[in-house]
């Protein structure tokens, strides 16, 4: 035990919770205070191991937290009250689990005998919860609170990761009980599988050297595993292509030639055709969603399919597969590069250069370009000077829609944990809360916020926030005047009916910037782009918001539409046809 676990003296609840956090080692709390969590709030402020951060939404107080724990690999936490305080955090949460992100969430309850009487800012928080959490409690014994903690941080922080909800009731937060906090928790319903199965990647290996076509397949379970560096030597080792889903970016080096982009319904042309031609699939980490596959009758349709995960419930789910193995990525990964140097085989040189020769030939179709002549500002023009700018350093977040996809295709990361992004559930609104969060957990970093005009209202009052705790977050706006993915489909499936896509009355950015106390620019000719992101991110120690007015027209290609297979990609072309 802990010494502080060995406390005899009878404490509130409150103060239980609190001690439980600090033991765990939370940095931060993302927070609001209502009248079920006072007795916590309390309990903080009695306190320095732990510092509150108080947000202006609980949504924003656990995309903070989830955006801290997808920088670091350390659970995040948030702390909301009851009632709507924790219906407000339900589409943080949702976000969370969607990307297997660790974010332990106290919500305040009523007190337990008015629990079902629909008392004061009640709701069944764990039932509206359940579907989309790893696991909830609600805790109803104050002597259960420490272990009921404990059991959260581990569920939360092992296996496939998750966010984990506990729901308090005002009178255990008042109520006493010795604090006696665990070292370790046994849950005998609960125990991920850590280690692959021998026989099963001794036949990966035979079957990986005896590829053709092969190619490799990552997904965010690489970065959630901290596995970068076993996938790095294995795909260096074989030498194979290797192509990553957009939660994947950055667990293999973009710059390297043996990566061929993002996959996918925006990815590049030639990791969609590889895909679809290969004779070997080796999935890591990834989980084969609809943005991914395409129509499911059409997908990798030679190929055998080798498929690591944590999570035994997704292989096999969307896709048969003809080897899975279950284990922790690292420990799976380690012991597939073993096995193939132990069988003393290479791969096939001569088909290996015959496949290469093929991927080199649909690369050659520079799927990504763009016209760099245009009058107007192109948004892939700004983020590949925010790369260059940024030496590729700097801790992306972004909020969804086509910025999304520009980011992934332009901003080339090479290390893991540098790109915060909503994948799964597709938050608008997420990227300035989980940059907050990035910027707390990486203080001395350059954070950089990459939003469009619509997406940055739905959080947009955390900007006092930032400015509260002086957060030089960067905030980089390419403001289309529409919401740019939806008018995209609707010129494309649509015939260019666009249906309240239309964003009018924006508000003056640099003025509402500049309210809340940080510096706004506007820049609105492309022989401004370098200097503004230049004299912005000299700014070590303000946020800035930079609102570039860009090119309303211009679409995210390439593109493979809903229902269409890999190789039926809608590539770019200049005139947009």
């Amino acid at each position: 035990m802990n010494d502080v676990a060995n406390q005899a003296e009878m404490i509130m609840g409150g103060e239980i919770l609190v001690n439980a956090l600090a033991v765990e080692g939370v940095e931060y709390v993302f927070g609001y205070p209502g009248g079920a969590v006072l007795h916590i709030y309390d309990a903080i402020f009695k306190q320095d191991k732990i510092q509150h951060i108080l947000v202006r939404h609980e949504q924003g107080a656990v995309h903070a937290a989830d955006g801290y724990a997808r920088s670091t690999g350390k659970p995040g936490v948030a702390l909301v009250t009851s009632g709507p305080g924790a219906t407000n955090a339900i589409t943080g949460i949702a976000t969370a689990y969607m990307d297997s992100s660790p974010v332990v969430i106290i919500t305040g309850q009523v007190p337990t005998a008015l629990i079902g009487n629909d008392a004061f800012q009640e709701v069944d928080s764990v039932g509206i919860s359940r579907p989309c959490v790893k696991h909830n409690f609600l805790v109803r014994d104050v002597n259960d609170l420490a272990n009921t903690i404990k059991k959260a941080f581990y569920i939360a922080t092992t296996g496939r990761p998750g966010p984990v909800v506990v729901d308090v009731p005002k009178d255990v937060t008042i109520n006493k009980a010795p604090f006696n906090y665990p070292d370790t928790i046994e849950m005998r319903s609960y125990k991920p599988v850590i280690t692959g199965h021998p026989r099963q990647i001794r036949q990966a290996a035979d079957l990986i050297l005896s590829a053709k076509r092969p190619i490799i397949y990552s997904g965010g379970g690489v970065v959630l595993g901290n596995a970068a560096e076993e996938l790095t030597e294995l795909t260096r080792l074989l030498g194979y292509p290797i192509t990553q889903t957009l939660m994947g970016l950055g667990s293999y080096p973009a710059t390297d030639p043996l990566f061929l982009g993002m996959l996918g319904m925006h990815g590049t042309y030639e990791a969609n055709m590889a895909m679809h031609d290969c004779d070997l699939l080796i999935a890591i980490g990834a989980r084969f969603d609809d943005r991914i596959t395409g129509d499911l009758e059409k997908f990798c349709p030679h190929a055998k399919i080798v498929h690591i995960d944590i999570d035994p419930a997704s292989i096999g789910k969307n896709v048969q597969v003809d080897i899975p193995i279950v284990g922790a990525v690292d420990r799976v990964l380690q012991d597939l590069s073993k096995a193939i140097k132990e069988t003393g085989q290479q791969p096939d040189s001569d088909a290996l250069a015959a496949w290469w020769g093929q991927i080199d030939t649909w690369r050659a179709t520079d799927c990504l370009r763009y016209d760099r002549n245009s009058e107007l500002i192109k948004p892939q023009f700004v983020l590949e000077k925010l790369y260059e700018l940024t030496e590729g350093n700097a801790f992306i977040t972004s909020d969804v829609g086509q910025h999304q996809m520009f980011v992934a295709q332009f901003y080339k990361f090479n290390k893991p944990r540098q790109w915060i992004n909503s994948g799964g559930l597709g938050t608008m609104g997420f990227g300035l809360p989980a940059a907050m969060g990035v910027q707390f957990a990486h203080p001395n970093d350059t954070v950089v916020c990459v939003t469009g005009e619509a997406s940055i209202q739905m959080c947009i009052q955390e900007l006092s926030t930032c400015k509260q705790f002086d957060l030089p977050i960067k905030i980089v706006t390419l403001n289309n005047r529409y919401l740019g993915m939806v008018r995209q489909w609707q010129e494309l499936f649509y015939d260019k009916r666009y249906s309240h896509t239309y964003v009018d009355a924006l508000p003056d950015f640099i003025k509402l910037a500049e309210s809340y106390g940080h510096v706004g620019m506007r820049i609105e000719k492309p022989s401004d782009v370098e200097g503004a992101l230049k004299e912005g991110l000299a700014k070590k120690d303000r946020l800035v918001f930079m609102d570039f007015i860009i090119d309303q027209g211009e679409n995210v290609y390439p593109m493979v539409v809903a229902g269409k297979g890999h190789n039926e990609q809608k590539v770019h072309t200049l005139n947009g046809n």
